[in-house]
């Protein structure tokens, strides 16, 4: 039986016109052999696997024979050509350095170089993985490979090239070689299964060269493990099950459906994935770089950059057609987010959950019930749209209602009015007084504009801010009540507490920090229904003055009293106090009422 050499080493190239992917470089050889214009030190570096020590054992050989041809390749028939082919050439020393990486080993190196060969005109020494010699060894070849013998020709292999010393790499002609390109890869594959008698499915060798990253030689190897798992026949769905590569049909699944929207159907897909063994992190980077791809694919000018077969870059192109450039600029950022906070994530599977469905969606419209500078921008949004618009309408809208109708009672009582009740009502408006404009309570409320009341405070004149046409509309038709003198209703001091809270919390984002000294200056009845507010500094004083008629007109119609007067005046030293934080204000209530304790403990409570 013929013994079996894996396809790396048989298909080893043995003449500059084979190697694949340096064509480049290949040239410059063969015109410095046909010119004899040699140096005495060459460097190549580049990634591995891409043909470093195979060209540099091919120019070695073409240097030392004695008749090479008109394109500068070996002839393979004289003497120091089947010395070499056969491994019996005294002209040609290969060294590893990664274990011959001391100062003795290269000074035996440097005693053989004294010695001029006896076969051929030059002694040529290739040094392997270079980098790995110590900076004592670097230092004891300085001199030698600055100054060879005439004789004597260096070429030197690594894979990192920053980690050589600056004066060696001054001394060297330096070779970059290139990593392999998906195409090339593909074409030689091609070869080497007609060579071998196999059947294949392209898509299947440009799975295998995908995986390769740009290395040949990872490329045969991964070539050899799939065609003996293939016995012979190599298709696409063997070679991902051999690789245990997910399929790319899940990743542009997964785009169409997010373009559609349909989150469910990516979370079904996505438990399958999953399912079957591939980790979640995998799966976010081969979808981002799936979506790069598409995104090459949008435009003439960067489709070549995509590093994929002919089939596959049909398919990319036929996606890009239905992708808006800014799903694809918004997913992959979304994406690299995950990316970064993946190994930190303690619940790994839903951050790629949520990532997924913010994926899903970028293309669906906003919520109705939110404005456009409402809550917060990144929010997911609803997930059931369709039966969130069914639904009966929310409680707090009946409360709203409710509450509106017991102090239209209790006003009418007080005037011992009579109504009349209709079939249909419109419920009434009511004027906030701090941004100058008119809201409706009941069927007409909107939950997204809540928490507007300070929106124009700084600018009464703009009232546009969360306002939709139709609002406009009702504000131009529906008729704003005056609260006389005679329907002032009496509150208390609890009253006035819960509205000054209600009132800064209503203020917008941009008075985040006037709202929170504000609550922290809980205001007191003095001379009802006077009311006054010890402040702490000036600062505060003056921002609280700026505004004090609109903060009066609030209060006057949320507690339903217009003759409600407001005053500010800086606190004196012995009113001056601490503000306390809520874990004091808590120790404080515990201490006043040992109940509290005995509760939180019997509940297992933790203070948030």
């Amino acid at each position: 039986m013929e013994e079996y050499i894996v396809s790396a080493r048989k298909y080893r190239p043995v003449t500059f016109d084979s190697v694949v992917g340096q064509g480049a470089l290949t040239t410059t050889l063969k015109n410095a052999v046909k010119s004899r214009k040699l140096a005495h030190a060459y460097l190549f570096c580049g990634p591995r696997g891409v043909g470093k020590t195979t060209c540099a054992r091919i120019f070695a050989k073409a240097i030392n024979c004695e008749h090479p041809t008109a394109e500068g390749e070996a002839c393979n028939e004289c003497e120091s050509c089947k010395a070499f082919s056969e491994g019996r050439s005294y002209n040609i020393f290969e060294l590893d350095a990664a274990s011959n990486n001391s100062v003795e080993n290269i000074k035996a190196l440097m005693e053989q170089t004294r010695i001029p060969p006896q076969v051929g005109r030059y002694k040529v020494f290739i040094i392997d993985e270079v980098h790995m010699l110590s900076t004592a060894a670097f230092n004891a070849f300085l001199k030698t490979l600055e100054e060879p013998p005439a004789h004597v020709i260096f070429i030197l292999a690594t894979t990192e090239k920053h980690k050589i010393l600056p004066t060696i790499l001054s001394r060297c002609q330096i070779y970059d070689f290139e990593r392999m390109t998906v195409p090339n890869t593909i074409e030689h594959l091609k070869k080497v299964a007609e060579k071998e008698g196999f059947t294949y499915e392209e898509q299947a060798l440009a799975v295998i060269a995908e995986k390769a990253d740009g290395g040949m030689r990872d490329a045969l190897s991964i070539f050899d493990q799939a065609a003996s798992f293939c016995q012979g026949n190599i298709t696409y769905q063997k070679v991902i099950e051999d690789l245990n590569v997910l399929d790319s049909e899940n990743y542009f699944k997964i785009i169409d459906l997010a373009l559609e929207n349909k989150v469910s159907d990516i979370m079904v897909l996505l438990n399958a994935i999953l399912c079957k063994g591939f980790d979640g992190g995998n799966l976010i980077d081969g979808l981002a770089a799936h979506v790069r791809n598409v995104m090459m694919a949008k435009d003439p000018q960067t489709l070549p950059l995509l590093e994929v077969s002919d089939e596959q870059r049909k398919k990319y192109k036929a996606q890009a057609q239905k992708c808006p450039i800014p799903f694809l600029y918004k997913s992959l950022k979304i994406m690299n987010d995950c990316d970064i906070n993946y190994r930190q994530s303690s619940n790994k599977r839903l951050l790629v959950e949520l990532t997924l469905i913010q994926v899903a969606q970028i293309t669906q419209p906003e919520d109705q019930d939110v404005p456009n500078a409402g809550r917060q921008p990144h929010r997911l949004k609803s997930l059931f749209q369709k039966f969130v618009i069914a639904k009966p309408k929310p409680a707090i809208q009946v409360a709203g209602a409710d509450k509106t109708a017991l102090h239209a009672t209790r006003s009418a009582q007080k005037q011992n009015t009579k109504t009349v009740a209709t079939t249909k009502t419109v419920a009434p408006a009511s004027t906030d007084h701090l941004s100058g404009k008119t809201k409706r309570t009941a069927d007409n409320i909107k939950l997204g504009s809540i928490g507007l009341t300070f929106n124009n405070l700084l600018n009464p004149k703009k009232q546009t801010y969360g306002k939709s046409k139709n609002d406009e509309d009702l504000d131009n038709v529906v008729e704003t009540p005056q609260i006389s003198k005679g329907e002032a209703l009496k509150f208390t001091q609890e009253e006035l507490d819960l509205q000054w809270l209600m009132m800064c919390k209503r203020m917008p984002p941009k008075m985040i920090g006037l709202a929170q000294r504000l609550k922290n200056s809980s205001p007191i009845i003095t001379d009802y229904p006077n009311i006054e507010v010890v402040v702490e500094n000036e600062i505060l004083l003056e921002q609280i003055l700026g505004i004090k008629n609109r903060i009066r007109a609030t209060l006057a119609q949320y507690l339903h009293n217009p003759n409600i007067q407001l005053d500010a005046r800086l606190a004196k030293a012995e009113e001056a106090r601490k503000i306390l934080t809520k874990r004091e204000i808590f120790d404080e209530m515990r201490e006043k009422n040992p109940a509290i304790e005995k509760l939180r403990k019997l509940m297992n409570l933790e203070l948030a």
